[in-house]
């Protein structure tokens, strides 16, 4: 097992489990929890972190789990990064919040400089800063419209894109995510994702059938799917999407919420492909676990719309932004290319691990550290989700039966090699078990969460 001198596991091994998973204090929190708390929230599993460092997370109950869901790939630099810490704490001491919405904060507009800097969009850029993924969905739909002055933009099937309203209207990764809450935001369509074929959908039935392409405002995209199941597009399809834009006026925006922050080997999925989008969306990674969402865009159409046309209270928060800057510098001073050399061994490992498995693992795909794991049912990746949490590892669901490894990038190759046998015995034991690893996992309220988490 990986050995971690560290603050927090000293000489242990991790994982390292020290009480049955999940624990007694964990089973009595759950119970607490569920007095309180919306029962909206998916709970994948009962773990309750208290501590981490690193890929290193401790329970309520003393246990070390490594961590390869990274806070649904949001800890992109590890938990408590010491120079993220560092900056939190230094910004923290001087100055908490003040409004940027309404008033000049200094840090809001050198975190919208840097964001800009990395991003690849032609010509001149500029930023706006939200709390969130789906925050800054909302605000890419409304400057699109406000900005092309058409009604309709059109999503993909699979896709996630949040779960306020604008957000959850555009995404269609499962049916669940809409039932109930109708009707929704008018004017969204969803096309097929993926496959270059898959684009004479816009000519034959979007285009011909459905609405002219003179009153698309946009077309937003995951360059990879991430809720929908770690789905990697066919080479071309990315470009012919930007073509099609170009030849309609039509403004592209990629949603690199899950996939940005170098988390596929470069520092945004587009640049795999060349494409350089109108509008790139970020959250999750960039700020590594602070509440940060980023809004990047051609400045011609952020100055289409005046003050007050959007704004935040909390959006580009001073601590917020300190956060980023420091993830930046780190992505930059090689956790990008970590993620890519990673990737790589992940994926000759996942390779071999299917060879043995042909039956249970039906494909490996992905980029860098955007690992999907797919399963020939949904509850055989229950199952190998259960069973990697109760030898200590924490990977993730997606999709309708893949399991994601998104760790974060500063993996080593020793923490890579741990987690991937793991996963291998996990997926071993399922392989050879009737049922009883379900059953646990039922047992333990589990499979709710699990077929629902994101």
């Amino acid at each position: 097992m990986t050995q971690a001198p560290s603050r927090l596991a000293g000489t242990r091994p991790v994982p390292h489990l020290v009480t049955e998973i999940p624990g007694p204090k964990a089973r009595a929190h759950v119970t607490y929890d569920e007095q309180w708390t919306s029962p909206s929230l998916p709970r994948a599993y009962p773990i309750v972190p208290v501590r981490g460092e690193g890929l290193t997370v401790e329970d309520i109950d003393g246990n070390l789990f490594l961590d390869f869901a990274a806070g649904i790939a949001v800890n992109s630099t590890g938990h408590s990064h010491p120079q993220v810490v560092a900056a939190i704490k230094e910004q923290a001491a001087e100055l908490i919040h003040f409004s940027a919405s309404d008033f000049y904060l200094p840090i809001y507009a050198e975190t919208c400089e840097r964001l800009a800097g990395i991003a690849p969009i032609d010509g001149p850029k500029r930023v706006y800063l939200g709390n969130s993924g789906a925050e800054v969905v909302e605000a890419a739909i409304k400057l699109a419209r406000y900005a092309t002055h058409r009604p309709y933009v059109v999503a993909f099937l699979g896709a996630f894109h949040g779960r306020t309203y604008g957000a959850v209207s555009l995404t269609a990764s499962k049916a669940k995510y809409h039932a109930g809450f109708g009707p929704l935001l008018p004017g969204v369509f969803h096309a097929p994702y993926g496959r270059v074929e898959d684009l004479r959908w816009f000519d034959e039935v979007l285009f011909d059938k459905l609405a002219p392409a003179s009153e698309i405002a946009a077309i937003i995209v995951e360059p990879i799917q991430g809720e929908g199941g770690y789905v990697v597009p066919e080479d071309g399809f990315l470009e012919g999407l930007r073509a099609l834009c170009d030849k309609h006026g039509i403004v592209l925006i990629a949603d690199e919420i899950q996939s940005g922050a170098g988390r596929t080997g470069k520092t945004w999925a587009v640049e795999h492909w060349g494409v350089r989008p109108d509008i790139l969306l970020s959250a999750k990674g960039i700020a590594s676990g602070m509440p940060l969402g980023a809004m990047i865009a051609r400045a011609s159409l952020l100055e289409a719309w005046g003050a007050g046309a959007h704004g935040s209270t909390y959006g580009g928060n001073p601590v917020a932004c300190a956060a980023a800057l420091a993830t930046v510098d780190l992505l930059e001073g090689g956790l990008t290319e970590n993620a890519r050399v990673r990737g790589e061994q992940a994926f000759v490992e996942l390779a071999a691990l299917q060879a043995r498995l042909p039956g249970l693992l039906t494909d490996v795909r992905g980029k860098g550290l955007m690992i999907g794991v797919e399963f020939d049912t949904a509850e055989h990746a229950e199952e190998v989700q259960w069973a990697c949490f109760v030898r200590g590892l924490l990977v993730l669901e997606c999709g309708r039966r893949s399991v994601r490894m998104s760790p974060a990038l500063t993996v080593s190759e020793a923490e890579m090699t741990t987690a991937l046998r793991i996963f291998g015995e996990a997926a071993s034991a399922v392989a050879g078990e009737h049922g009883e690893i379900l059953d646990a996992a039922a047992a333990a309220g589990a499979i709710t969460g699990v077929e629902a988490a994101i």
